[in-house]
């Protein structure tokens, strides 16, 4: 295809950009495969031609767009925007870094070319099967919304439905984004930025409530009752989530409550839910969980699954977790719940090191953590070398170092000491000093008869000159 035919499909095409409300990352939509997954490219020059185009006169909502959302898998996941082909790479830009820092303007800038799916939503509501489970009724009416006060606040209606957070609101969650909010206290004016959810007073009235940015959660206090040990701590700062069922106590009724806890990521507050809301789906991208897997979820520990198929069709393992603030089970590909696994799942030292197998006796030493010397391994010239390995039980790494290279912290046996200094250092002891071959393997005397011979005479002789003197 020429330039300027490309020029001229572009001119006559839209590109769907989809936001993973996840990740908060924008990219470009390439294709739906038949299961429902969708697959997405970079918005980036180099992937122009893999942008999935639309016909810019076609009837989009009513045709294409409504079968692609009713056909994608999780579509509350996501949200869309139609931008013209021409400008594709740079509206891409605008709109993340809108949602890397909300403001008025930019909200203005991209609201024009953000694909409202509410009535798409409400129709696809029923074939919805995807990780989260949130309720479809709503909690909450707009109309006993206290909007006056919101309007002090600067969200107005109009506002939250344009940023597509007055449906969570109504269905009694928290935003899943940050909203910068203004309060005027007369004499000052306080600008911040805040999760935002709604809550019933005593005399009926709905009000929003704020959740404002900590620096850090607050875990050295009890939390409704529960004090959190070193493990609760550790879990929550390196997953958000606490890792088991506790019971809370209700402050006003007196009530023990099971429920698990975990971290808002937006905010650093404390969020709790009751075992009770906890629903584990069948099935988790592909992989169809068993009982004893769900009851793991269930009591908000993580789960590691393989086998799993990505969006982009490619096969995967990850550990996951019933997250009490999400209210769904999501992916953790923290490194340092690996680190921790590892600890309870010690990792089985290998046999074999560079095509070299191992003793028994190196073996039992090898799997202990105890460094142990190997020869006979031969390197990409064919030339042989030897050395020192170390296992790591807690990474699963072996660490190889040379003789020259070994750390005053890696101990050696005694045997492998000795032939070390002996052939790489040059040093000697009584056994060794008269001895003109180099000791083989954890070899601390020699061994031939004529070897020992010669240093057993020339010891008699040092003894003699001794006791004449």
């Amino acid at each position: 295809m020429s330039d300027n035919q490309l020029d001229n499909l572009a001119q006559l095409s839209d590109i769907l950009l989809v936001l993973d409300k996840e990740r908060m990352k924008i990219e470009a939509v390439k294709s739906l495969h038949q299961n429902g997954q969708m697959e997405t490219v970079s918005p980036t020059k180099k992937n122009q031609n893999q942008f999935m185009r639309i016909d810019k006169h076609g009837d989009f909502l009513s045709n294409f767009f409504s079968n692609f959302y009713n056909q994608l898998k999780n579509p509350s996941n996501f949200s869309f925007f139609k931008v013209p082909a021409p400008i594709a790479i740079e509206k891409a830009k605008e709109i993340q870094n809108h949602y890397k820092s909300p403001s008025t303007e930019s909200e203005k800038n991209i609201d024009e070319y953000e694909i409202k799916t509410d009535s798409l939503e409400h129709t696809n509501s029923k074939n919805k099967d995807n990780m989260e489970t949130e309720k479809t009724e709503y909690r909450f009416d707009s109309e006993q919304i206290d909007w006056e006060t919101m309007n002090n606040l600067g969200l107005s209606k109009e506002r939250l439905e344009k940023l597509n957070q007055l449906d969570p609101l109504l269905k009694g969650y928290k935003t899943n984004q940050l909203i910068p909010v203004s309060i005027n206290f007369g004499s000052a004016i306080l600008r911040t930025d805040v999760r935002l959810s709604l809550q019933q007073t005593d005399d009926s009235k709905i009000v929003p409530a704020l959740h404002g940015i900590r620096k850090e959660p607050n875990l050295n206090y009890e939390f409704f009752g529960h004090r959190f040990t070193d493990e609760d701590k550790k879990n929550l700062l390196d997953t958000r989530n606490m890792g088991r069922v506790v019971n809370l106590i209700n402050s006003k009724t007196g009530e023990t409550i099971p429920s698990i806890i975990s971290i808002d990521r937006l905010t650093n507050e404390l969020i709790a839910l009751k075992t009770e809301y906890i629903k584990i789906p069948d099935e988790i991208k592909g992989v169809k969980l068993n009982e004893k897997q769900k009851q793991t979820l269930k009591e908000g520990k993580p789960l590691k699954i393989e086998g799993m198929t990505s969006t982009k069709g490619k096969e995967f393992s990850s550990y996951v977790q019933y997250n009490a603030d999400k209210r769904y089970v999501e992916f953790l590909f923290d490194k340092s719940l690996d680190s921790k696994q590892s600890q309870k799942e010690a990792f089985e030292a290998p046999k074999m090191f560079r095509n070299k197998e191992l003793s028994k006796e190196q073996y039992n030493d090898f799997k202990e953590g105890k460094t142990v010397y190997i020869d006979g391994l031969v390197d990409k010239k064919g030339q042989p070398y030897q050395g020192y390995i170390t296992f790591n039980k807690e990474s699963g790494k072996t660490k190889f170092s040379f003789p020259n290279q070994l750390k005053e912290t890696a101990q050696p046996s005694e045997a492998h000491k000795t032939q070390v200094a002996v052939n790489s250092k040059g040093k000697t002891n009584e056994s060794t000093k008269h001895l003109q071959k180099e000791l083989k393997p954890k070899q601390q005397s020699p061994k031939n008869k004529e070897d020992k011979k010669a240093v057993e005479k020339v010891s008699k002789s040092v003894k003699s000159k001794r006791h004449k003197m």
